[in-house]
């Protein structure tokens, strides 16, 4: 529970898109945000996270005593079953006990919902995935679809709350009916470019994007100023609907009596 003489505690926790090195930043458009109460947030991203390797750095967040968590992950689980390539590549960072797969990221995902609840007085957030590539027709999307039904499904279970990123920048791609100029391709070959464009050649994300004709992403994962705006946009409207009222804090301490 929050004490109201202090700011309200924020940890967003989740993978790079979250760390905001190589995706633009959207913690940091949170913080430049106004709330309706004095708001920290703290970045718990870490690149090419999965969900078993943010479960299993959970303390690191727990610590923190937060009153409010936002995850946002999957990107790597799904896109690890993308691409032989892309399955090698996590499992030799996070050596996962197993290959990534659909049923493990909803054991993991379950696991760090359940222990945040055990361990915490947050309240959590989960957020669907971001876009994986801007053909809607396409296989990449369609994965990260499936894999968002399923943090729908575990929000539901588990009565945390679930924030439609997914739906979002689904719907904008419908809506702009633009057939972006470059497709998802598994492997590092896109990432790796746009960090030399971006680091080497000092290009803004942006501009990396427009190249590449793409709408909200630099390279079919990583979010270009729009898809992160997006990101802030669900968070921001999560915390407006979830935050401490006198009522609700009022009902808590009855629970908790």
């Amino acid at each position: 529970m929050n004490n109201s003489k202090r700011p309200l505690k924020v940890v967003c926790i989740g993978d790079s898109i979250t760390r905001g090195q190589v995706s633009m930043d959207y913690v940091d458009l949170l913080r430049k945000r106004r709330h309706a109460m004095p708001t920290t947030f703290l970045n718990a991203g870490v690149n090419y996270d999965l969900a078993y390797s943010i479960h299993r750095r959970l303390d690191d967040v727990v610590v923190h005593r937060p009153d409010v968590v936002c995850v946002l992950v999957g990107t790597n689980d799904a896109n690890a079953t993308l691409g032989e390539s892309n399955r090698r590549l996590v499992t030799l960072l996070k050596r996962p006990p197993a290959p990534p797969t659909a049923e493990r990221f909803r054991e993991d995902l379950t696991a760090i919902v359940r222990e945040l609840q055990q361990q915490t007085d947050a309240r959590i957030g989960l957020l669907s995935l971001p876009v994986i590539g801007e053909d809607l027709d396409s296989t990449p999307l369609r994965r990260a679809t499936e894999y968002s039904a399923t943090v729908r499904e575990i929000a539901t279970a588990n009565n945390v709350y679930y924030l439609p990123l997914h739906e979002r920048q689904v719907d904008y791609l419908r809506t702009r009916q633009q057939q972006p100029r470059t497709h998802y391709r598994a492997g590092l070959g896109l990432s790796s470019r746009a960090s030399i464009q971006h680091f080497v050649l000092r290009r803004t994300l942006d501009d990396i994007s427009a190249r590449r004709g793409l709408s909200l992403t630099t390279d079919t994962i990583h979010q270009n100023t729009r898809g992160a705006t997006m990101i802030a946009d669900v968070i921001t409207e999560f915390l407006a609907r979830s935050a401490p009222t006198p009522a609700r804090e009022a009902n808590r301490r009855q629970d908790l009596a």
